[in-house]
This record gives C-alpha cells, structure tokens and sequence, in this order.
C-alpha cells in the first residue's frame, strides 16, 4: 500500500510541474498608463504587453498574472523610446581630436537611457578612416543603439583644419563605407566648414545619392554668408536635414527669422513644404529664443528635436532630450506633436521605420514618461528665460524588451529572478 500510495505521488507531481513551470504570456507588462503613439495615432490608457524583445500586445485589461514583471503605468505617459539624431558619443582619449575619438564626446549609456533616449544618431564625429574604431570602441559596446550620420571629412569631427579640408571631402570613400555597414550608418554629416565655397555642400549629398541616404548640414562660417534659401532649394533634397534651425551665431550663418524684422522668412516654410527635414539641434551655442519663439508662432515647427549632446551642451541651457521637449511644449506645440518630433519623425529621416511607434510586432523600445507640474525656468545661451508648469520627466526606459533604467523601481518585481 506504502509503494502505491509513493507512486501516485510521484506521478501527480510529475503531471502538475508543467503547470507549475509554464512559461508567462509576457515578460513585461506596463499597465495603465497613457499610450501616445503619432505614428498609429494612439493617445488613450491602454495595457502594453512585451515578449521576447518586442511589442506581443496593446489592450485594455490584460491580466497582471500573465507577466512576469510588471510596470505601473499609471498617470504616466507610455510613447516610443526617444530618438536622437543629432548627439556626439565617439567619446575618446586621443589630443586634438575634438568630438572624433576625443574628450569632448560623449559615453551615450550615461546620457541616454536615463532620458528615455533608446536610440541616438552621432552626428558627424567619424569619418569612413575613423569608422571602425567608432564601431568598436562605442557601437559595440553601448547598450543603447547607436548609429551615425558619417562625416564627409574623412577624419571626421577632429574641428580645426581637419574640417576644413577638402581633399578629405571623398564621396565615393564616404558611400562604400556606408554602405557597407548599412545597419549602423544612416547618412552623411557636413559640419562647421567655414569656406564660400558650395562644393562640401554638394559632395556630401553626392555621397547621400550614392548611398541612398540623408544628409544633415550644420552650415555656416563662410564670410560672406552663403544663402540658406539656396541651400535649400537648389543643394539639398526633399529628406535632407537642416539642423541648428534655430540659431543666431552672431552673423556666421543666415538666421530663418529676419533680425530686424523678427520675422520668419517666407522661403524656409517653403522649403519644408518642399521636404527639408528642420532638426533642432540645441548644443552648446545652436539654439535661441529670439529665433524659436517667432520661427514656432509663424508655423515653423521643428521635424525633428534633437540635442546635440557633447560637453559643451550637457550642463549647460541643453540639459538633455527631455527638457528640450518640454521647451518646445511650452513654446505652442502639442504634447503628440513633440513626441511625434522625438519618435516616429526621426525615425522616418533617418529611414528606420522599425524604430519610433508602439506597433504590436515592432521593437519593444519603450520611454515612460511623467509631466511634472509645477514652477520651471527655461533659458538659452543668452540667459533669455521663459517660465513654465510643466517638466518631461523619465521613469522607467525599456530597451529591446529590457527595462534598462527604473528611476523610481516602478517594476515588479525590480528585478526578475
């Protein structure tokens, strides 16, 4: 009796341990929260549930028992992870090498995720010589994703001379490079060439039609100036990006709003008709009030807003993607209208449209975000302030179906045994 009563056991423990191991529908469940997704046209409170580094399903009421880790969404916003198409994290210790492999770049796991950002564009610090070392030093090792606007200079970012440099300036050595490793490159960068001379300009859009791939111009420098609405209607391509839209450099480049008039200039909106991509770009010296606000109030919205994260930008008037979001909300544009410029917009300039939406199946890269309410200063470079009552503020980033950043362990549980 003692041996059947032993096997039944055995057999009824064998029979229930399945269900005692079966896996969870979801690894991740973010519950409650505001979902604003542009690119599907989602803003309502819905459930998110992630499995195996993606997006299984978006609902109303999923069962908190199907998860193995679940996040308290509520009174948060839910939106794609941010991205930044305009940063400098080839970040290095080599002398006179500027933002290419040197000091004055960036490590983006320490100013990314923390943000909300899953994803940021350096922009211009490698050229096709520097490339590689890029890609092993910082791509391959950085837990956000990291993918590049390859400089036309082939020294890429190193400032000074390097840039200056045209025999550098190779369209053909820019394109192969990039095309060869298409995963990570996104387009080409022009940066701080100070000539009166339209040949950078059109080389690195040579090399953008080579590869089949954007570029993105920081123009400016050349005395005389060179005309911007040439730049745009004659040089760059519908999908071509402008950035540091906002800027006044002190006369060394055209501003879109007339000085004197304080008036947006009729071509520029033209010319976003027309398809230039208008990025921000704020930096260190690249952003204005004095041009924002009249450049927003005549319809000049930004496509894209990105930082321009460096040394020179991180603590001063930049801070980082999210309070150059909450400036933007402040200054007239809609809530959906800057998660639309932080998402699924430059994803589509930099033709990655995996990237930027909550669509069930698409990566599960994922900010959740809180507004802060209260009393906040904004200022510029200038020490021009406007005052607000609303703060961006990042709780919790999920990456690749991974939570990577948990400000206040609004996971549970925190972490997964």
């Amino acid at each position: 009796m003692k041996k059947f009563v032993y096997l039944f056991t055995i057999l009824l423990l064998m029979h229930q341990q399945p269900f005692a191991q079966a896996e969870k529908t979801y690894d991740i469940l973010i519950k409650g929260g505001t979902v604003v997704d542009p690119r599907n046209s989602i803003h309502e409170i819905l459930d998110i549930g992630i499995k195996a580094g993606k997006i299984l399903k978006l609902g109303k009421g999923i069962d908190t028992s199907l998860a193995k880790q679940v996040v308290n969404a509520n009174g948060l916003l839910v939106t794609p992870g941010l991205i930044d198409i305009h940063g400098h994290v080839f970040h290095g210790t080599q002398d006179n090498h500027y933002l290419s492999d040197g000091f004055d770049a960036l490590p983006p796991d320490g100013f990314t995720l923390r943000t909300g950002v899953t994803t940021i564009v350096d922009c211009g610090g490698a050229g096709w010589k520097t490339f590689d070392t890029f890609k092993k030093n910082v791509i391959d090792r950085s837990r956000t994703r990291v993918l590049s606007f390859l400089n036309i200079v082939g020294e890429g970012m190193r400032g000074g001379n390097y840039e200056q440099n045209q025999d550098d300036m190779d369209p053909v050595a820019s394109a192969n490079m990039a095309k060869q490793y298409k995963e990570h490159v996104v387009g080409f960068k022009l940066a701080h060439f100070s000539g009166h001379d339209w040949r950078p300009t059109d080389k690195a859009v040579e090399a953008g039609r080579l590869a089949g791939m954007p570029v993105i111009i920081d123009f400016g420098g050349a005395n005389p100036t060179l005309s911007i609405e040439e730049l745009y209607m004659k040089h760059l391509r519908p999908g071509d990006i402008y950035t540091h839209t906002y800027a006044s450099l002190n006369g060394a480049r055209e501003t879109i709003v007339d000085e004197k008039t304080n008036q947006l200039k009729p071509f520029v909106l033209e010319a976003q008709r027309r398809g230039i991509i208008f990025d921000v770009g704020y930096g260190g010296a690249s952003f204005n009030f004095t041009q924002a606000i009249p450049a927003l109030k005549a319809g000049l919205y930004p496509n894209t807003i990105s930082t321009d994260l460096h040394t020179g930008s991180m603590n001063a008037s930049m801070k980082n993607q999210l309070d150059i979001m909450s400036k933007f909300m402040l200054m007239g544009m809609s809530l959906d209208e800057v998660i639309k410029a932080s998402t699924w917009s430059p994803a589509k300039a930099i033709q990655r449209g995996e990237l930027g939406h909550l669509s069930e199946g698409a990566i599960a890269d994922i900010a959740i975000l809180r507004i802060l309410k209260g009393k906040f200063g904004f200022y510029d470079k200038t020490g021009y302030k406007i005052k607000g009552k609303e703060k961006f503020e990042c709780e919790v980033t999920i990456k690749g179906g991974a939570i990577v950043y948990d400000l206040n362990g609004s996971a549970s549980p925190i972490y997964v045994k």
